[in-house]
């Protein structure tokens, strides 16, 4: 397996911490638990920031067209796929900000729809996650040469310093708290 592709799949596992957290948010408001609205907003940042603008911007600047330039197409089939599954993600983001922002004014409506907008977003990573792991880098691994995937791992790294010393770490240990405090 080649570095780009295993930074995506380690990127994978910390997303896939944070929704853990997500659930575990989920079954305590379910449970009439309180939640600060503090740490909804935490979580929020970190997958509009992490899993959204990091990995999937990566992927949508660097790997796919990778991928387009070795012959896979780009409309239809996985990178069609992806790309709309990446703005499905978007939609629920932006729906799970305008649900905590109602929690955190004590609508208790709120909580039914946040937990139903989460539990559709898990839903729909968790099937991404899988389809990007045992299709998409199954892709990527066949058909990018040495030379692509070495200038695939300088985009990301690259892409990782234009957004700041630390940031991507720092991000990381957000998760790793959240899913400690939270995850079910």
């Amino acid at each position: 397996m080649s570095k780009p592709i295993e930074t995506l799949r380690r990127e994978h596992r910390v997303i896939e911490g944070a929704l853990r957290t997500l659930d575990g948010i989920c079954v305590k408001l379910q449970r009439g638990i309180e939640v600060p609205p503090e740490t909804l907003s935490q979580l929020i940042d970190f997958i509009r920031t992490y899993a959204d603008g990091f990995h999937h911007g990566k992927e949508e600047a660097h790997l796919f067209p990778a991928l387009v330039e070795n012959g896979v197409s780009r409309d239809g089939g996985v990178i069609g796929m992806m790309l709309e599954e990446h703005e499905a993600g978007r939609a629920f983001i932006a729906e799970l900000t305008a649900a905590a922002a109602n929690y955190k004014r004590g609508d208790p409506r709120t909580v039914r729809r946040f937990v139903l907008g989460a539990w559709r977003y898990m839903e729909l990573l968790t099937m991404h996650i899988h389809k990007e792991e045992n299709v998409l880098f199954v892709i990527a691994d066949e058909v990018l040469d040495d030379e692509a995937l070495a200038l695939l791992s300088e985009a990301f790294e690259m892409n990782d310093l234009k957004l700041g010393a630390g940031l991507h770490k720092k991000y990381e240990r957000i998760a790793a708290e959240l899913e400690r405090a939270w995850a079910a």
